[in-house]
């Protein structure tokens, strides 16, 4: 017999997860949509992100990788800022695949210098690891974009010639080699996915601040 946290839990991912295969969709492939498929996603996502109450995504944030994944957009279409430091705890931690371009896309969309000193928390550990193949890109895009959008230069070290960015994408094994602004671009269109999909959020839903409607 499941204990009653148990059914919550099936029930929020029932509700918010796997409608759609929602949790599969999230990421590059929404840059791929159009047209009435466009809007509709963006309409069923801002219409969870206002609807979901902070208790929930707290349940989601601790299950697995689908669930953090698709509680990470829900948390950065409504913009709540309050999980910013959860997020970075688990993109420093990195525990998981999959869900670490989410927390980057949050934290950019959050886009504060708060966000942007978690980005640079996570790239000195993880540049520092040539051997590990994480979200060493999403994270310096995001971290471009809000330098950009803060007129700060926080990148410029990780980028500086011999700098721990270069000795990340030159280390082993082989990695692609887009260029820092690739990233940003990248990371910069799932973010005005986001903003887009915060248009459609319920008056009054729980959790979205002002600006977000």
């Amino acid at each position: 017999m499941r204990s009653t946290g148990e059914e919550e839990s099936l029930k929020l991912i029932r509700r918010y997860v796997t409608p759609d295969r929602r949790y599969l969709k999230l990421g590059g492939g929404l840059l791929r949509r159009s047209g009435r498929d466009r809007t509709t996603f963006m309409k069923k996502l801002g219409k969870a992100a206002g609807e979901i109450s902070p208790h929930e995504l707290g349940m989601l944030l601790d299950g697995g990788w689908r669930e953090r994944k698709t509680a990470t957009w829900l948390i950065a279409v409504a913009g709540r800022t309050e999980f910013r430091e959860r997020l970075g705890e688990l993109l420093l931690a990195s525990t998981g695949p999959y869900a670490g371009q989410a927390y980057c896309v949050a934290l950019a969309t959050f886009g504060t210098s708060a966000d942007a000193d978690l980005l640079v928390a996570y790239l000195d550990r993880y540049l520092r690891r040539p051997d590990l193949y994480y979200d060493q890109t999403a994270a310096l895009g995001a971290l471009l974009l809000l330098d950009a959008k803060l007129g700060a230069e926080r990148a410029a070290r990780f980028l500086a010639p011999g700098g721990l960015w270069h000795q990340w994408i030159d280390g082993p094994p082989a990695k692609d080699r887009d260029t820092p602004d690739s990233y940003r671009e990248f990371i910069g269109q799932l973010c005005a996915f986001a903003d887009e999909s915060a248009k459609h959020c319920p008056a009054g839903g729980r959790g979205v601040p002002p600006h977000r409607r």
